[in-house]
């Protein structure tokens, strides 16, 4: 039975879990790496990232290194005497960091891997439709996302699901997926599976301005996937013509309604209390909108204040 010393490398809410469940397991975590503290807000403050408070209020020993190759930091790091690392939400690490601990250093990542490589997984595989994804711990190595593969757990996509509500599950699945990694590699009982390079590999890349734009001449379903795989963040976004300058509208929630019709796609139409986009096969009803300087509203509050004009469109 091996005596596992950790170092724990994280940063947002989705890695805070892993750690908790490394700790809540009895395991042995010498320090916490995480991300330095940015300004945020209209009054620029620090912020402080939620695996540094979460460390904090453990009392861990914490580092917040801006360059993962400084001599400093590489130096306070080895001082921690660590046998293995576990990264989950962190950065891509530099060859000197992850091949320094004895048995090795590995990787949370929340697709089934090799499919959804990169920065926005949980996005992608629902703005792409998937019905099934899951989550991976897997070695580290030279390329992102590729090392030898360790456990895999799968994990069912609902057909309403937003990427909000998926990232809460796999982070609950993947902490549990961290520990039982950990306890495998503390028996000396682990195995490992290269990643199949072969077949057709979809890409999780990262998430811009351009992308996370809506294409209202795509198929009801692309649309209504397009809108959930980016709640409650990114955000989908149109611009909302309506007899003024257009306006950026950030969608958060809507609903589809099969149905025939003649419109245009893009084309608003409000009902009672209700407003729907004309798309290809059918509506999307908009539920959760926010224009610019406005809160984000349900749209029954909304329109309370705010009317739609016979010729508004969004594009």
């Amino acid at each position: 039975m091996r005596e596992l010393r950790i170092v724990f490398m994280g940063t947002p809410d989705f890695a805070v879990q892993s750690l908790k469940a490394i700790i809540e397991g009895g395991f042995q975590v010498v320090g916490v790496v995480t991300a330095p503290d940015k300004p945020a807000g209209r009054g620029r403050k620090l912020q402080q990232s939620a695996v540094k408070k979460y460390a904090e209020a453990q009392e861990l020993p914490l580092l917040q290194p801006v360059n993962l190759k400084d001599p400093e930091f590489l130096n306070q790091l080895k001082q921690w005497k660590a046998n293995v690392q576990v990264v989950v939400a962190f950065r891509m690490l530099p060859a000197i960091v992850w091949q320094l601990p004895e048995y090795g250093t590995f990787n949370l990542h929340a697709s089934l891997l090799p499919q959804y490589r990169g920065a926005a997984p949980i996005n992608w595989a629902i703005i792409n439709g998937e019905t099934q994804t899951g989550v991976s711990t897997f070695f580290i190595d030279e390329k992102i996302d590729t090392g030898a593969m360790i456990l895999q757990e799968e994990v069912a996509i609902q057909p309403e699901e937003s990427a909000g509500s998926l990232h809460d599950r796999l982070m609950v699945t993947g902490a549990q997926l961290v520990v039982r990694t950990l306890e495998q590699i503390k028996t000396g009982t682990i195995t490992t599976t290269p990643q199949p390079s072969d077949g057709s590999l979809k890409s999780a890349y990262k998430l811009n301005r351009d992308n996370t734009r809506i294409d209202w001449n795509k198929s009801l379903d692309e649309i209504h996937n397009h809108i959930r795989g980016l709640s409650p963040y990114p955000t989908a976004w149109t611009e909302l013509q309506n007899n003024t300058e257009p306006v950026i509208m950030k969608i958060y929630q809507a609903r589809k309604e099969m149905a025939a019709h003649r419109l245009e796609p893009g084309q608003i139409i409000q009902e009672e209390r209700a407003a729907k986009v004309a798309v290809a096969g059918g509506f999307i009803y908009l539920e959760e909108i926010q224009l610019p300087g406005k809160r984000k509203m349900k749209i029954k509050e909304f329109l309370n204040g705010f009317e739609f004009e016979k010729e508004a469109v969004v594009a």
